[in-house]
């Protein structure tokens, strides 16, 4: 056989293949061009920072909060640990509108979630889109053909692990100070550790990153009795009563559920409702600084979905926060180098 007709059979083979695995992996393969559309089209239409803060019909509150982020990045890397990348160096203008829709989902009388598997990644209790109608489309399908509670929410950001050069999204810039220096750093933190089929520790580690670097941040920049740093420490604080809240709402949910497994389900039904209808009540006797907290429940009936995405990234604070304090002595920059070494990441 001659060397042209052994590069004709075996490309002939190739799209063989790739035609087998597009049949096999139908929707796969769909979602993934899907996906790659949407960040080809964020990462095309982005702008370096320097050309955004150039423009002279932004904003002062825009240009200070970009030059902020500029800030975050450098003492990411310099003080915290985070490996450096070109990530947040370019900015996405969202128009005011949501980017990107997430779906997950989880048993309705147990706290198991729904996984989606994904090549070389692993799999994730979430999967994300970046069309609201494809998220919908997902969402309806899951209430439809499967027994399951159901969740759809926005994204305020997300990291590609490297794949892409992650911009600044243009929403980001409406938070303030020290929310944005925690949302950075956290996107950050994925960057530089991912373990494989561990999204729980991911995004708890991301979490406690985030937090405590935001308030080192904010405290290097201000001084540690400024009253923005206070301002941010009464933020957090309310954020955590929230969110201390929802996750013994959880708790008390997964006890309920192992009382009455043998239960019919109309039943467990009854039981859960109930249940539920108290974690809202009871919200409202929380004491926050902040009204923004209030009234949370009034506007929204949570499922088990939604208590699942807190356990995801919030169930492992204390652990995180003993094995800082007691091995590392509060050195965070030490923990995260620590964990980089122990931890085999993508």
């Amino acid at each position: 056989m001659t060397r042209k007709k052994r590069w004709k059979r075996n490309g002939l083979i190739f799209i063989g293949l790739l035609g087998i695995i597009y049949i096999w992996q139908f929707e796969l393969v769909n979602y993934g061009l899907m996906q790659l559309r949407g960040q080809f089209r964020v990462v095309n239409g982005s702008v370096p920072l320097e050309e955004f803060l150039a423009d002279s019909t932004i904003s002062e509150n825009d240009r200070s909060k970009v030059k902020l982020i500029l800030e975050i990045r450098d003492f990411a890397f310099n003080e915290l640990g985070i490996n450096y990348s070109d990530n947040y160096t370019s900015i996405f203008d969202q128009k005011g509108e949501p980017l990107m829709w997430v779906v997950s989902a989880s048993d309705r009388f147990a706290f198991r979630a729904k996984r989606w598997k994904f090549p070389i990644l692993g799999s994730f209790p979430y999967k994300g889109f970046f069309s609201k109608e494809k998220a919908q489309e997902e969402f309806d399908r899951i209430v439809a053909e499967e027994d399951l509670d159901v969740r759809l929410r926005t994204a305020g950001g997300w990291s590609t692990l490297g794949w892409f050069k992650d911009p600044v999204l243009s929403n980001m810039l409406r938070r303030s100070e020290g929310d944005l220096a925690s949302l950075i750093i956290h996107e950050l933190t994925h960057g530089t550790l991912f373990v494989k089929d561990s999204v729980t520790f991911n995004e708890n580690l991301a979490t406690f990153i985030g937090d405590k670097g935001a308030i080192m941040f904010m405290e290097s920049k201000y001084g540690r009795v400024s009253p923005r740093v206070s301002g941010y420490k009464n933020e957090l604080a309310d954020e955590e009563t929230w969110k201390d809240y929802i996750l013994q709402g959880a708790q008390r949910l997964d006890s309920l559920y192992k009382e009455i497994v043998d239960l019919p389900t109309t039943e467990k039904q009854a039981a859960k409702d109930s249940l539920i209808a108290d974690i809202r009540r009871k919200y409202n006797e929380l004491q926050f600084y902040s009204p923004a907290y209030e009234g949370y429940f009034d506007r929204r009936k949570p499922n088990n979905a939604f208590f699942m995405s807190f356990l995801r990234y919030n169930s492992q604070q204390d652990e995180l926060e003993n094995e800082l304090q007691s091995k590392f002595g509060g050195d965070l920059k030490a923990y995260l180098n620590y964990l980089k070494e122990t931890h085999p990441s993508l």
